[in-house]
């Protein structure tokens, strides 16, 4: 940092030693300018001469009153008005002790609004300059009456223009500010979003793949010394479960990888192309499952198409954790126009097999997910007995700039 901006540094932090710099300059201007005079026998000549006692003692407070200008810039402009007022009216030559009043308008044309500056700006031209012209003893028409308006015209114009330009330098500055404050908004909530969505996924995964392990692990353990065989088949529905949950948590896990990780798994993620071999998974453990499909092999977008089967597998996996040994389910898919529905049936014993019972998060999850593609969801239990879920998804989503996808 140079001695200049260091210098401007602590005159920004000391306002008053800056403004009784900024006083005293105006007073040796002031005072230098008195000993000169514009007009001789001649025209216009210069020459020296000595001030008078009041111009004297009027130039050190109107100097004075400025070292105040920026805690009361309207008293500051009154002050500096007085003053100059008299010295037009009584100096004969006049020493320049409107400046004080020049620099005290621009103060606060600086410092207030436009319609204030308007005013006061007005009013104080109109008065200085009324008086230097009717009530001095220079003719009306004279150039130093008329260098009285302009002197105090340019005054309030200047801080006009520096009240506007601090303005448009804050409001870039505010607008800045917001943006970087939306676009940290926006990445939390896109890290908030992507969270859940790894976790409805883990749950989804999860939940299923233990289900199926804890049913076959309790029918080997039912069967194993009387139905070895069977206990082996239950086994073996235990290891492939386990297996294909540790694929889907590999998958799902490879999400989170960052770019200098080992690769990720390729493997695409399921969809309703792999809806008859996730039914299958349930028949194995003991659940009927019926599929049926209207969809005329309506090709969906990968999101629609995963939320569909994860739909469909925690809807399955709460019929097979609370619908009872006896239920049976039916699963349907239907094309239904711009959406696709699907379905999801038990006749297990009503709503004591409701999934709500269970204080799970499998409902909350199906919901988020129909949701986040403008979908609805239904859920309830049927009227005779057993639980219900529907799901109505657009077939063409949309993105974050609404473009359809």
């Amino acid at each position: 940092m140079s001695t200049l901006e260091r210098a401007r540094c602590r005159l920004r932090a000391h306002p008053l030693a800056l403004d009784a710099a900024l006083a005293a300059g105006v007073l040796v201007c002031m005072v230098a300018g008195s000993f000169v005079v514009p007009r001789g026998e001649h025209g216009v000549t210069w020459g020296v001469r000595t001030p008078a006692v009041l111009s004297l003692l009027l130039m050190v407070v109107g100097a004075a009153a400025l070292v105040f200008r920026r805690r009361a810039p309207r008293t500051v402009l009154a002050v500096a008005g007085t003053v100059s007022l008299i010295e037009l009216v009584t100096g004969n030559p006049r020493a320049p002790v409107a400046m004080s009043a020049v620099v005290a308008l621009y103060t606060v044309a600086a410092t207030t609004d436009r319609p204030t500056t308007w005013r006061l700006g007005l009013l104080t031209m109109t008065v200085l300059t009324a008086a230097a012209m009717l009530a001095g003893p220079l003719p009306w028409y004279a150039q130093e009456n008329l260098g009285v308006l302009a002197w105090t015209g340019i005054g309030a114009t200047a801080g006009d223009a520096v009240r506007s330009r601090r303005a448009v330098v804050q409001a870039i500055r505010d607008r800045a500010e917001r943006a970087e404050r939306t676009r940290e908004e926006e990445a939390r909530r896109r890290v908030a979003e992507e969270r859940l969505r790894i976790a409805r996924d883990l749950h989804d995964v999860v939940a299923h793949h233990i289900a199926l392990v804890n049913v076959q692990a309790g029918v080997a353990a039912h069967v194993m010394d009387k139905r070895p065989d069977q206990a082996k088949e239950a086994l073996a529905h235990v290891r492939e479960a386990s297996r294909s949950a540790l694929n889907e948590l590999r998958a799902t896990v490879g999400l989170l990888r960052q770019s200098g990780d080992p690769e990720a798994p390729t493997e695409p993620a399921p969809g309703l192309s792999r809806l008859e071999d996730l039914a299958d998974t349930f028949r194995s453990a003991g659940l009927p499952v019926a599929v049926a499909r209207a969809d005329q092999g309506t090709e969906l977008p990968a999101a629609v198409d995963l939320a569909a089967y994860r739909i469909v597998q925690e809807a399955l996996t709460n019929v097979q954790k609370h619908a009872g040994p006896e239920a049976e389910a039916e699963v349907s898919v239907v094309r239904a126009g711009p959406n696709i529905e699907v379905t999801v049936l038990d006749d297990g014993p009503g709503t004591t097999g409701a999934p709500e019972a269970g204080g799970g998060h499998g409902l909350l999850g199906m919901r988020e997910r129909v949701s986040a593609l403008g979908g609805t969801l239904t859920t309830g239990p049927r009227y005779g007995g057993g639980f219900r879920v529907h799901a109505i998804l657009p077939v063409k989503t949309t993105t974050a700039q609404g473009e359809p996808v």
